[in-house]
């Protein structure tokens, strides 16, 4: 059975564990090992979690019977607009094209909802096959952008959006 959970500070570790078992399968194609490893240290270190969460994102963290299979982040009133900005989504690649995903999705619908956003917004790179799957949920695609993350390397993302 899966279960979505709201996760603490003590979860931090399993999402920074999460993080280095699925990145490398996702983004493995697109960035060289150096970009992927300045990467997780950079934006998974217990730190740089708790620095996000003082930012108000919230974290999720999604359970099957035996383990932990992923975790998202979001944030409510996304730079002062009435919009939940999904800065983060996950599933181990062995779990992905079960629904994981999609269930993610709709809890953070249903949390935006209740907050009174009127948009959910993601980035993605334009690179990552997730892209079709987020059209599939709804979302278009609103811009690019290129985010410098230091080091000389930049994210490559799609801007996404669904109406609520």
């Amino acid at each position: 059975m899966i279960q979505i959970v709201e996760a603490t500070p003590a979860d931090y570790a399993v999402i920074r564990r999460l993080a280095y078992e699925i990145w490398p399968g996702t983004y493995g194609h697109i960035l060289s090992k150096t970009q992927l490893d300045y990467m997780l240290d950079a934006f998974y270190s217990i730190e740089n979690l708790t620095e996000c969460a003082a930012k108000n994102h919230h974290f999720l963290l999604v359970k099957d019977s035996q383990r932990d299979i992923g975790f998202m982040s979001y944030e409510h009133g996304y730079k002062g607009k009435p919009a939940t900005r999904i800065h983060k989504i996950y599933v181990l690649p062995e779990t992905q094209g079960k629904g994981i995903g999609k269930l993610l999705i709709e809890r953070a619908e249903t949390l935006a909802k209740a907050a009174k956003s009127d948009v959910l917004s993601l980035n993605v790179n334009r690179f990552n096959n997730a892209v079709s799957f987020y059209k599939k949920l709804g979302f278009g695609i609103v811009g690019e952008e290129d985010i410098e993350i230091g080091h000389g390397y930049l994210m490559e993302d799609f801007m996404m959006e669904k109406l609520l």
